[in-house]
């Protein structure tokens, strides 16, 4: 399921600090971690971010890219999964002036909003539609385990329409042998089918779910953590309460603890690919 909640949020400030590249027949953001004092500039192993909506080329997720890059000593790979048919970020404006109603003003001009609203995001469910999409990034994430990952690990970060890919690729397909991901992170995953999807995970999968969230709602969130709580240490879930979906990547930085729970799904996933990642032979 999918809701307004996927198209709204707060743009974020800040420069991207990465490059822009082609690999593997796709435009990709790579982000590389800065050498330490030493001058070491090992990576510790790949992470591919699989976007929300706004795709690739939104600042947010550049910059998350940049964090976990930095942070984990990561390679981290943002590629266009969506062939350039992301949904515009304009949208999230729109969709703030569509739910003001302190006004009769705002009422009036709602017809306006709904056009815009639903130019953005139609074609972008058009174009995007997992049946579409998923073939893209099963395709990617195997072109990569084949190469730069051949000899290092590889995780996945999928957050709201990358959730249901990073679930999908923990159900263990492999390329030469060797599965596509050794570990998957999702933070407010949407378009899941709970429970089917969860039960099906084989590869380690953390997630970060919002518990105001309105694609994944309590009985759903108590649903997954009771499914990962059987697998036997293969995922964790951690809820957090107060927030709201799309809080890992489009939370209002200016609010305290919007900032401070981003900040924290940020430490869960490095952690997450850190311990994950220690593991692999």
């Amino acid at each position: 399921m999918s809701c307004p909640d996927c198209f709204s949020g707060h743009v974020h400030s800040g420069e991207p600090q990465g490059e822009v590249t082609k690999l593997h027949g796709l435009d990709v953001y790579v982000a590389s971690p800065a050498p330490d004092p030493t001058g070491n500039s090992t990576i510790r192993g790949i992470i591919i971010i699989i976007p929300d909506a706004f795709g690739w080329e939104f600042v947010n997720n550049r910059i998350l890219a940049d964090h976990y890059a930095q942070k984990g000593r990561y390679k981290v790979y943002l590629p266009d999964f969506m062939n350039g048919r992301s949904c515009p970020v304009w949208a999230i404006s729109v969709m703030g002036n569509l739910f003001k109603t302190d006004t009769l003003y705002d009422w009036l001009v709602k017809p306006y909003y709904i056009v815009r609203a639903m130019y953005a995001m139609l074609p972008f469910f058009y174009f995007n539609s997992f049946g579409k999409s998923w073939p893209i990034v099963k395709s990617f994430f195997a072109a990569v385990r084949q190469n730069e990952g051949a000899q290092l690990p590889v995780g996945a970060a999928g957050f709201c329409w990358g959730g249901k890919h990073t679930v999908i690729l923990a159900h263990g397909a492999e390329v030469d042998g060797k599965p596509l991901i050794n570990a998957g992170f999702t933070g407010h995953p949407s378009l899941l089918s709970i429970p089917g999807d969860i039960e099906k995970i084989k590869i380690p999968v953390s997630f970060a779910l919002g518990e105001l969230d309105m694609v994944v709602k309590k009985p759903q969130i108590e649903q997954i953590k009771s499914i990962m709580e059987s697998k036997d240490g293969l995922g964790e879930v951690k809820v957090y309460y107060g927030a709201g979906h799309g809080f890992c990547v489009r939370a209002d930085h200016v609010l305290k603890d919007a900032e401070q729970a981003a900040t924290e799904a940020e430490d869960q996933a490095l952690d997450w690919f850190n311990r994950q990642f220690a593991n692999v032979q």
